[in-house]
């Protein structure tokens, strides 16, 4: 689904299917720090609704994936979540539904690709969908991750590999200690960080991961040597 032309509220309406009572909340939501005048105030930036958007898109999607696969076990529960609500997916999302072409941002952050950054439209996603569950209520958020989670879940067949829990586990299959994580750097402003992570793994050299949040460096830590030892292969998204 695509956004129409026009007014860019009324394309993001149009698109979630919902008119919003308080306008105000939907402007915030699209609303970059980077374009808020000196007088104002962090608040006034979607990050706030983003924590909010982060959980409610977590609470519908684990109901989602928990009806859809009733046989499956928590570890692929954990897995098809993790694919869902990663910064990827939501970013993609937020191009489905034109967010890039509405976020307000300054001259300087659009200049240097603000609205093709995956951190940025994977935040301003969640934080649309915190402004839509204050203003609509769960049920209105939920039906819109049916309608746009649900078809990528489909097309996820297969479980989906966990970069850690697969590290996790063939260290422990050769009879390992469980991999240490160690947050070894942070940089960027507190709206954009980046993480660099280390992880030890004994009998082997330490892998480095990059990434916009913690959990996504770790993750790339982890994959990164599963990759060097020839165990995780991307093209495959999991085990060789």
């Amino acid at each position: 689904m695509s956004a129409h032309a026009g007014d860019p509220f009324d394309a993001v309406e149009a698109v979630l299917g919902h008119r919003f009572q308080d306008r105000s909340l939907l402007a915030t939501a699209l609303t970059h720090a980077s374009a808020l005048t000196s007088s104002a105030k962090a608040i006034d930036s979607y990050q706030r609704l983003e924590f909010l958007g982060d959980r409610v898109l977590g609470l519908a999607v684990a109901a989602l994936i928990y009806q859809a696969y009733p046989e499956a076990e928590e570890g692929e529960l954990a897995q098809r979540y993790n694919q869902l609500v990663k910064g990827a997916t939501c970013a993609e999302v937020a191009k489905d539904w034109g967010l890039d072409r509405a976020l307000n941002l300054s001259a300087g952050e659009a200049q240097a690709g603000g609205r093709r950054k995956t951190a940025i439209l994977a935040d301003v996603c969640e934080a649309v969908l915190g402004a839509l569950f204050i203003d609509a209520g769960f049920e209105t958020v939920r039906a819109v991750v049916v309608r746009d989670w649900e078809p990528r879940m489909r097309r996820a067949a297969t479980p989906i590999r966990d970069a850690k829990t697969t590290l996790q586990e063939w260290i422990q299959g050769r009879g390992g200690p469980t991999p240490i994580y160690r947050l070894a750097g942070r940089s960027g402003p507190d709206h954009q960080p980046r993480f660099v992570v280390e992880v030890a793994v004994a009998g082997l050299e330490d892998g480095v991961g990059e990434g916009g949040s913690k959990r996504e460096a770790e993750q790339n830590a982890a994959r990164a040597v599963l990759m060097r030892e020839g165990v995780w292969r991307d093209d495959i998204g999991g085990r060789s």
